[in-house]
């Protein structure tokens, strides 16, 4: 998967909080709607009402959970890009009013899934770019993503699951980027396997003091 704004974004100085600030998360999500009419020419008409919900719903959630972020820094970030694709997904603030047409170079292995899924693909492309920048701003590196975020019949599957239940969006997230997907309870941060195995199995979670 071509992660298109990541180059972008990681140019923007503490972008972990820029992005928790609704005027920076709809410019680059816009940003990002507006790369992929360039590559593949799809366009987005995009409600800012819906994408405001998922923005606040997302930073409420965020704010729940973030005394998992002292547990396992890099799989809190992963978490948290989840949540935000979930709401997303759930809301569906972006809407295609022309569909993909072209797509040329690099682009071009993508175009199918682009074609399949091109709300899907706008959230979860601009999740991946999120965590990969602020990856490479924290850590100095940039996560792997797996082949299988690359393969149509992964998409079928993450668009049919997601219609059902919008919280497999954080399972599939995971898949993408190499770790281990918790399909049972998948936007439960407790129930992790990242903080499963930094507490241990029998170490509450209810320990973790809230900062």
């Amino acid at each position: 998967m071509d992660l298109l704004l990541r180059e972008q974004m990681a140019s923007m100085p503490d972008l972990r909080h820029r992005l928790r600030q609704l005027r920076w998360f709809r410019a680059t999500f816009r940003k990002h709607a507006s790369l992929l009419h360039e590559l593949y020419g799809v366009e987005y008409e995009i409600d800012e009402k819906q994408l405001t919900e998922a923005f606040l719903n997302w930073v409420e959630l965020v704010d729940q959970n973030k005394r998992f972020a002292k547990v396992d820094r890099k799989d809190f970030i992963t978490f948290a890009a989840g949540l935000v694709l979930r709401e997303l997904i759930r809301l569906s603030p972006a809407k295609v009013v022309s569909p993909p047409k072209h797509a040329t170079g690099d682009s071009a292995r993508l175009y199918e899934i682009v074609r399949f899924w091109p709300e899907g693909f706008l959230y979860t492309n601009y999740c991946i770019c999120a965590i990969a920048a602020v990856h490479e701003q924290e850590f100095g590196t940039v996560p792997d993503i797996d082949q299988c975020a690359d393969e149509l019949r992964t998409w079928w599957s993450y668009k049919e699951n997601v219609s059902e239940m919008p919280g497999y969006a954080i399972a599939f997230l995971d898949k993408f980027l190499g770790s281990e997907p918790n399909w049972v309870m998948p936007d439960l941060a407790s129930a992790r396997a990242a903080v499963k195995r930094a507490l241990g199995e029998n170490n509450p979670v209810t320990k973790i003091q809230s900062t």
